[in-house]
C-alpha cells in the first residue's frame, strides 16, 4: 500500500470533487484538482471559486488546479474519483495511459453504469485491473460539507486496513467517517437513493404532503434492500449512512438535484427540457435505467423505481404512475 498519501489528486471538478479538495486542503494535504475542460479550469484559477457547481465557496490557494491528467496524477499517492458515473469509464481509460502504479483509489461517485450495470468500483477494476480501492458515500450535500456543517459518511473496502487508512485521511472534527467492508451495499445505497429522491420531488410538486413522502421513503428503502440483498450486499448496510441516511437527505434537501428534477417532472415538464436547465449531472436519471434493468436481471420487485423509469423514459404521466402504484394488489409488509 502506498504510504505517500500526503499528496492527493481529486479527479473531477464538480461540486463534490471541489468540496473534498477544499476539505483535504484545509486538513493540510497537498491537493491537486483536475477538471476535464481547460477553459473552465482557467476560470477556477482566476476566481478560486467553482461558480457553476459550488458557488460562494473559496478554493484555497494551496489547491493546485489543472486540466492535465498527467500533471494531476504525478507524485500523488491517493486518487479521489469524483466524476459522474456515466463518464467514469472514459476517465479511467485516460488514467490508464499514465503511471498509476501503487496509488490508492477512492471512488466517491454515486451511480451504476448503463449497459454493463456495473458499480463504480467494478468499472475501475475492469479498466485498471485489481487496485488498492475504497469507496466513500453517505448523506453529503456538497455545499453543507463545504460550509463546515457536521456530516457523517462511510468508507468501504474489502481491505479493513485500507478502510481505516482512508477513514483517517478524510476525518475532521466536522466530517466524521465510519468504516465498512460492504462495498456492494455502500455503492448501491448511494446510487439507488437518487431514484427515490426523484419520486419524492414529484410528490412535493403534486402536493401530496408528508404521508405520501413517508411512503415513498419507506417503501423505496424496501426496494433498495431487496435489490441489494439479491446482489450480495448486507441488508444492515442499507439502514446506515449510505442507505437510509443518504436516502433521507436526498429526499428532503432543498439542494438535492434529484429531488429538484422530480419536482420539475411533477409539474409536467419533460425530461429533456429539464436537463437543459442545469449544467449539473443528475445521477438518478441514468441510474433509473440501470436499476430497471437490474430489477429484471435479478427478478426483484421494485414498483416505485420501475414507475420512475417509465416516467423518465416512456413519458408516463406521474399521476397515472401514482394511481398504478396505489391500486396494486394487496401485499404484506415489508
Amino acid at each position: 500500500m502506498n504510504d505517500n498519501v500526503q499528496n492527493i489528486c481529486v479527479v473531477g471538478d464538480g461540486g463534490w470533487g471541489t468540496t473534498l479538495s477544499v476539505l483535504l486542503a484545509k486538513k493540510g494535504f497537498n491537493v491537486t484538482l483536475w477538471g476535464a475542460f481547460p477553459d473552465y479550469v482557467e476560470i477556477l484559477k482566476q476566481g478560486r471559486e467553482n461558480i457553476k457547481f459550488l458557488p460562494g465557496v473559496k478554493i484555497p490557494d494551496t489547491v493546485k488546479l489543472t486540466a492535465s491528467l498527467d500533471e494531476a496524477l504525478r507524485g500523488n499517492g491517493l486518487v479521489v474519483l469524483a466524476v459522474p458515473s456515466q463518464y467514469m469509464r472514459g476517465v479511467l481509460a485516460m488514467i490508464k495511459m499514465h503511471d498509476f502504479s501503487g496509488k490508492i483509489f477512492v471512488s466517491v461517485t454515486k451511480g451504476i453504469e448503463n449497459k454493463t450495470l456495473k458499480r463504480m468500483s467494478e468499472v475501475a477494476v475492469e479498466v485498471l485491473g485489481k487496485q488498492t480501492l475504497a469507496v466513500l458515500s453517505g448523506p453529503t450535500i456538497a455545499l453543507e460539507v463545504a460550509n463546515g456543517a457536521p456530516t457523517t459518511v462511510v468508507v468501504a473496502s474489502d481491505d479493513k486496513s485500507l478502510a481505516r487508512k482512508v477513514q483517517e485521511i478524510f476525518m475532521t472534527e466536522r466530517f466524521r467517517v465510519y468504516a465498512s467492508d460492504d462495498i456492494i451495499g455502500v455503492e448501491l445505497g448511494g446510487a439507488l437513493k437518487n431514484i427515490i429522491a426523484i419520486a419524492a420531488g414529484a410528490c412535493d410538486a403534486l402536493g401530496f404532503g408528508t404521508n405520501a413522502k413517508a411512503a415513498v421513503l419507506t417503501r423505496g428503502l424496501v426496494e433498495i434492500v431487496r435489490l441489494g440483498a439479491a446482489m450480495g450486499a448486507k441488508k444492515d448496510t442499507f439502514y446506515g449512512l449510505s442507505g437510509l441516511g443518504d436516502l433521507t437527505t436526498t429526499c428532503i434537501s432543498q439542494y438535492s438535484r434529484n429531488r429538484w428534477l422530480g419536482e420539475e417532472i411533477g409539474k409536467g415538464k419533460k425530461l429533456k427540457d429539464i436537463l437543459k436547465e442545469t449544467d449539473m449531472v443528475v445521477e438518478g436519471v441514468a441510474t433509473a435505467k440501470s436499476a430497471y434493468d437490474l430489477a429484471e436481471k435479478f427478478k426483484v420487485e421494485m414498483p416505485i423505481i420501475c414507475e420512475i423509469y417509465r416516467i423518465l423514459y416512456e413519458n408516463k404521466d406521474p399521476k397515472k404512475a401514482v394511481h398504478d402504484l396505489m391500486t396494486r394488489a394487496p401485499k404484506d409488509e415489508p
